[in-house]
């Protein structure tokens, strides 16, 4: 299924000025704020609490389907973290919880492409009814901003690389058309209601917290969980497939950036290098002292085979990555034997 973005929404167009870095404008940067994080309690919106937490009052929101309460456990006691265990389907809640909040952090989602496809309408109604949902109580409240959680997955096969934002769109799976349909009524509230979205796509993000234990557990979490334990970790297909691996803590760093700019619009967010499935086997093997071949099994459904973010339009709103994938690996690592 193919996609040719309308011209309006491509960022060589749409973002034309906001993406010159000497017309960029700021707003007051991420301090002294009331902000909302949906899904809150998970990998990567755990991670952004932690960090927004220092200089503003944060509102947590995840009804813990994915997320853990272990995720927040540092913070939750703190007096400028509130937590409300609630689902994004329930819009009323989601109002109140909005009012006088400055910017949402909008991270909720069904994130795998395998279970979108074993359930494509659990997938449907989080992902596109939350999402619509969450805008739809953002405007109402004329909160400043939302920052929406988006993929890469929209892309699907690209057949050229680093991939741009402005290329052809390829969903390949309910998951990808999900964070397409969410970045869509992104921009239809942008411009039919004035409410300032921006979409970030998250290529293959990684770190702490990250679940390893779940039949749908991403590719990094899933190898160190089996190598650690004397285990031969699976690839799915021949492991020539690439992926551009970003660490979390980048990921953070991209959402605030996303949140003081006055850019809108859809932004890559990657660490602009690949590596080889093989070869992410070998670094962790490595790493955790381990002799261990991998066992090869059929490719997975609806999963890509090469991903690259070109970071042109992302690096001129001032997202730079800064971690290689090998110190975050071994960050990783680290977190989970420390957890264990």
């Amino acid at each position: 299924m193919s996609f040719v973005l309308p011209s309006h929404y491509n960022s060589n167009t749409l973002n034309q000025n906001m993406l010159n870095p000497l017309r960029i404008k700021f707003c007051e940067s991420m301090n002294q704020k009331k902000v909302v994080i949906t899904g809150g309690a998970g990998f990567i919106g755990s991670n952004l609490a932690d960090e927004l937490i220092n200089e503003n009052q944060v509102i947590i929101i995840d009804d813990l389907s994915t997320g853990t309460l272990d995720n927040i456990a540092k913070i939750i006691t703190k007096e400028n973290v509130k937590f409300v265990e609630e689902s994004i389907l329930n819009r009323e809640l989601l109002e109140k919880i909005f009012q006088d909040a400055d910017i949402v952090f909008h991270e909720a989602a069904i994130t795998s492409v395998a279970r979108s496809i074993d359930d494509p309408r659990l997938a449907n109604e989080i992902n596109i009814k939350g999402t619509l949902n969450v805008l739809m109580a953002a405007r109402d409240e004329k909160i400043k901003k939302v920052v929406f959680a988006s993929s890469s997955a929209v892309y699907g096969d690209a057949v050229v690389l680093p991939i741009k934002e402005n290329m052809i769109i390829n969903v390949q799976s309910p998951y990808a058309l999900t964070k397409l349909t969410g970045e869509y009524y992104c921009r239809l509230f942008n411009e039919l209601y004035g409410l300032p979205t921006i979409c970030l796509r998250y290529f293959n993000v990684y770190g702490p917290r990250q679940n390893p234990n779940s039949e749908y557990s991403a590719v990094i979490p899933s190898f160190i969980s089996s190598v650690s334990k004397g285990y031969a970790p699976t690839i799915y297909g021949d492991g020539n497939q690439t992926r551009d691996f970003v660490f979390v803590k980048d990921v953070v760093q991209a959402n605030i950036v996303a949140a003081d700019s006055e850019a809108t619009g859809v932004f890559n967010i990657g660490s602009g290098n690949s590596t080889t499935i093989n070869n992410l086997a070998r670094n962790i093997t490595a790493i955790l002292g381990r002799k261990i071949k991998p066992t090869y099994k059929k490719a997975r459904v609806g999963e890509v085979r090469n991903s690259l973010a070109d970071l042109t339009s992302a690096n001129s709103i001032g997202y730079v990555p800064k971690y290689t994938l090998e110190y975050g690996l071994k960050e990783t690592i680290e977190n989970i034997k420390f957890s264990d």
